[in-house]
């Protein structure tokens, strides 16, 4: 397990994470998620804006548009809610909100793309949005690493 931590690509580094962080929470994600999960981690890990966001303000919009530029602002939203949620619920407290608060945006987010998605669009997104909260709970596991394990 040391070496999974120690080289490798962002991905590989990420995937090793969530991996863990699946075990160490007692719920290991089926390998769709656990790529998604990656993938946002990827896609999110130089995002200095992810926690400038007003995440209400943002899904509120996203319902204004149409189309593809719909679904891919509501997947934003679903995405920056998912890490605010899990890697960084002290945002939450700091604004006044539940964690809770993210996780609902976040699956109703979800579960927007998938009605507007494609067949098998729509069906992964409908999987992510029912287990948002399995997803938290595995980003709040990382969360809960021991630090000296990720920089070995």
């Amino acid at each position: 397990m040391i070496d999974r931590f120690q080289h490798g690509t962002p991905m590989q580094l990420w995937q090793a994470l969530v991996q863990e962080a699946g075990q160490r929470a007692g719920h290991p994600l089926d390998e769709t998620r656990e790529s998604y999960l990656v993938f946002v981690l990827l896609r999110f890990q130089r995002d200095a804006q992810l926690l400038a966001h007003t995440h209400g303000v943002d899904w509120l919009d996203a319902l204004e548009l149409v189309g593809t530029a719909r679904g891919d602002a509501l997947r934003d939203v679903g995405d920056r809610c998912l890490l605010v949620a899990g890697l960084f619920p002290d945002v939450a407290e700091r604004r006044r909100v539940s964690v809770g608060y993210y996780i609902d945006i976040g699956r109703a987010a979800y579960q927007g793309v998938a009605d507007v998605g494609r067949r098998a669009t729509a069906a992964l997104y409908e999987q992510l949005a029912a287990s948002y909260r399995e997803l938290v709970r595995t980003l709040a596991a990382m969360r809960r690493l021991d630090p000296p394990m990720l920089l070995r």
